[in-house]
């Protein structure tokens, strides 16, 4: 399958949306900056990281891919912000992503 993006995890982050819920994302530097963004223009409450620098693990690995064949990137000039969602096997992973690195 063809990527549409090149990305490398390298972090953990909050995401507050705009009715209040939180959820956990693994990204980068790039996408936070990204996410940083869209709560200046409001299409999300807030963002912070919790963790940075996380090992490169399988399980990082296995959801990295996911994310690059999956989605692209957002622009500077972003009209919204896209949640990542994920498929119950990616979930999977995600949590093992928390757990490795104490989270959750």
């Amino acid at each position: 399958m063809a990527l549409k993006s090149h990305e490398i995890l390298t972090l953990i982050e909050e995401i507050t949306r705009l009715d209040g819920s939180k959820y956990i994302e693994i990204s980068n530097m790039v996408q936070n900056g990204r996410a940083e963004l869209a709560a200046e223009r409001s299409y999300i409450k807030q963002v912070r990281i919790l963790q940075l620098n996380i090992p490169h693990s399988v399980h990082v690995a296995n959801y990295e891919q996911f994310i690059n064949e999956t989605f692209e990137m957002p622009t500077e000039q972003m009209d919204h912000f896209e949640e990542w969602t994920r498929t119950p096997k990616m979930q999977k992973e995600v949590d093992m992503i928390l757990k490795e690195n104490h989270i959750g």
